[in-house]
């Protein structure tokens, strides 16, 4: 049957109507396939479909909270046994995944049916979802603009209204960057409160965190209930929390102490519609009874760029030569875009002892924020430094790095120091652009306060509600 609401309902809305016997989680999966099908040949947001899989799935859906809601996986890291995860390059093919990763494994715990894989940039590298392999995500609100990196394609998905939440992860802002191009809640959880194994413990010294991107606060709170917690063999874990995330969301977040920045951490002022959201949201806050004033953490940006850069760019080499190490093959220049040959090359020049350095680095940072954050409860930015680029802005096929990522020098300026530190942040779709673009607004918090986090946002969305508002290309 026809499910005319199915898109103005979140996955703990759609879950709850399965438990009840009002919809069958088959008929959620044929109303999502109905809309990849619709929509993908103009956003390009799915790039390996499982409907056979999602559909068997559906069947004898898993009693959960998300119970027979369809979703996707990311084509990076998202491993499902028996499928391929490419990673956005034409280098990696050929070899299925040989098991669930434990994310995928909690993700159908919590009862979701898995109907295919989302688009990615190569190897999650850029604030924009191009690559060679796939061609370019579109933005669900424009398509001639880019949907954010590198988990564009499942940000383009659920702000089309084809599933209400998916797979993402953030390494250096790639969850929060697509939730603030596509209009979406954007979660970055604390360090290892996601588990990445069976096979991985860490990637990239802690960089890398695992969650979704959604439309409502409520979800993203409750399937990190689904997934949250440590595994057996974990290098470390998150501290626990105080209480369920999705109790949070509606709870009273008390009379907090918000810091907010309207220039980039060397002083730059961003685009005057991110100073407008900014400035905006400081106001409501203040008007819900906040503390709130104008003050940023002491970053020294040339560490921690260079910091983040040789992780990056050393992690990338390690992965990749991994992969032609499992498999017997040699990467080409032919079989990676110009910008990863250029970074794998670099990262392959990056010694241990300047690995090493790095990582201390960001621990210098950790601590720094650690002080930030014993005065100011949360920090607030716009997740990026302008609305969404247009498509095409960076030049994926240049090997020099600094030149290819010129255009966009100043369009990322907060994220990856979240990732350097391990602390969670968040980005809500709390201002839309003259011209009709969303500029996602952040918070960041001190390491482990998730719970803070959703506080916060669950008063947001009850106070400046977006629900309502949708993209050009829609259900």
């Amino acid at each position: 049957m026809a499910l005319n609401e199915y898109a103005d309902l979140d996955g703990l809305s759609l879950g709850e109507m399965v438990r009840k016997g009002d919809v069958s989680a088959a008929e959620l999966a044929e109303e999502a396939i109905s809309r990849i099908e619709k929509h993908n040949p103009s956003l390009n947001a799915v790039v390996t479909k499982l409907y056979d899989i999602g559909r068997k799935a559906a069947e004898k859906p898993v009693e959960g909270p998300f119970m027979g809601v369809p979703f996707l996986l990311k084509d990076i890291m998202g491993d499902l046994e028996g499928v391929e995860t490419r990673s956005g390059s034409r280098f990696m093919s050929g070899v299925p995944a040989a098991q669930d990763s434990t994310l995928t494994a909690r993700f159908k715990a919590s009862g979701v049916s898995i109907l295919g894989k989302t688009n990615v940039p190569e190897f999650g590298l850029l604030p924009t979802t191009e690559s060679a392999l796939y061609g370019p995500a579109r933005n669900p609100w424009n398509t001639n603009h880019s949907t954010g990196g590198s988990s564009g394609g499942s940000g383009a998905a659920v702000a089309a209204g084809i599933v209400p939440l998916a797979h993402a992860n953030d390494g250096g802002g790639s969850i929060r960057i697509p939730a603030a191009c596509c209009g979406l809640v954007g979660l970055k959880p604390t360090r290892a409160r996601n588990p990445l194994g069976p096979v991985l413990g860490d990637v990239m010294g802690g960089l890398i965190s695992e969650h979704v991107v959604s439309r409502t606060v409520r979800d993203s709170a409750a399937m990190l209930d689904c997934t949250e917690g440590a595994e057996p063999g974990d290098p470390y874990f998150a501290p626990p929390k105080e209480r369920p995330y999705l109790e949070e969301v509606g709870r009273d977040p008390g009379k907090l102490r918000v810091a907010y920045s309207i220039t980039d951490l060397e002083g730059k002022k961003l685009d005057p519609e991110c100073i407008k959201a900014i400035e905006e949201t400081a106001k409501l806050l203040s008007d819900l009874g906040h503390h709130v004033e104008e003050a940023a953490p002491a970053i020294p940006m040339d560490m921690m760029s260079g910091a983040f850069m040789a992780v990056w760019a050393a992690g990338l080499a390690a992965g990749i030569d991994a992969f032609a190490g499992a498999t017997g093959q040699t990467p080409g220049d032919n079989e990676l875009e110009g910008l990863t040959w250029g970074l794998y090359q670099a990262g392959k020049e990056v010694s241990a002892a300047e690995y090493q350095h790095a990582l201390g680095a960001f621990q210098m940072l950790g601590r720094e924020m650690a002080r930030f954050h014993a005065t100011h409860d949360v920090w607030l930015t716009t997740t990026l430094g302008a609305p969404p680029i247009e498509l095409g802005t960076i030049d994926i096929g240049n090997r020099n790095a600094l030149e290819a990522f010129a255009p966009v020098i100043d369009y990322v300026p907060f994220t990856a120091l979240e990732n350097a530190t391990g602390q969670p942040a968040i980005s809500l779709p709390l201002h839309w652009s003259e011209t009709g673009l969303p500029v996602g607004v952040m918070f960041a918090a001190a390491f482990g306060n998730e719970g803070l986090l959703y506080r916060l946002a669950g008063q947001l969305e009850k106070a400046k509600p977006w629900a309502g508002r949708h993209p050009a290309v829609w259900n």
